[in-house]
């Protein structure tokens, strides 16, 4: 038990890097909702009528509507949350198995970089592969996390 929380530490360098990247993309995920909002209200689209219910009867129908750039923020905010939400807990058991911080640092930079050109690369839009390149890296990294967790600390 003092093992576990000897690693659980904020002294201990691997989880306190953990808690910084884990804080940076969770951030960066919450910020997606502004930005739908922000492109919503530039936008004039809404998706339910009590967002426009001060507006007059005929403005609200033409309010009510989905827009192509609302609908690639909402996308790329459903993107994040299947990928950081996985990165998150797997990160915490990875960060558990004791890796060394050099390596426990490149998974964690690494990821947090790739979700961050993810965004940019599908609000943008960049062409392709781009975006799923960047996609792609940040699941290796959290296969890779998870494949020395199942490793390391496996109960078979």
């Amino acid at each position: 038990m003092d093992n576990l929380k000897e690693k659980m530490d904020m002294d201990s360098p691997v989880f306190l890097a953990f808690c910084t990247y884990a804080t940076i993309v969770i951030l960066k995920m919450m910020m997606m909702s502004f930005m739908t909002a922000f492109f919503r209200f530039s936008r004039g689209a809404f998706a339910n009528l009590e967002d426009v219910a001060d507006k007059p009867a005929e403005e609200r129908k033409k309010m009510i509507k989905a827009d192509p750039d609302v609908e690639r923020v909402r996308r790329c905010h459903q993107n994040d949350l299947e990928n950081i939400i996985p990165f998150v807990v797997i990160g915490l058991l990875y960060s558990l198995t004791g890796p060394d911080l050099s390596t426990a640092l490149i998974h964690f930079r690494v990821f947090a970089a790739s979700r961050i050109l993810h965004t940019v690369a599908y609000v943008c839009p960049l062409p392709q592969p781009s975006r799923a390149l960047t996609w792609m890296i940040g699941m290796v990294v959290t296969f890779s996390m998870a494949y020395r967790v199942l490793t390391t600390a496996s109960y078979l």
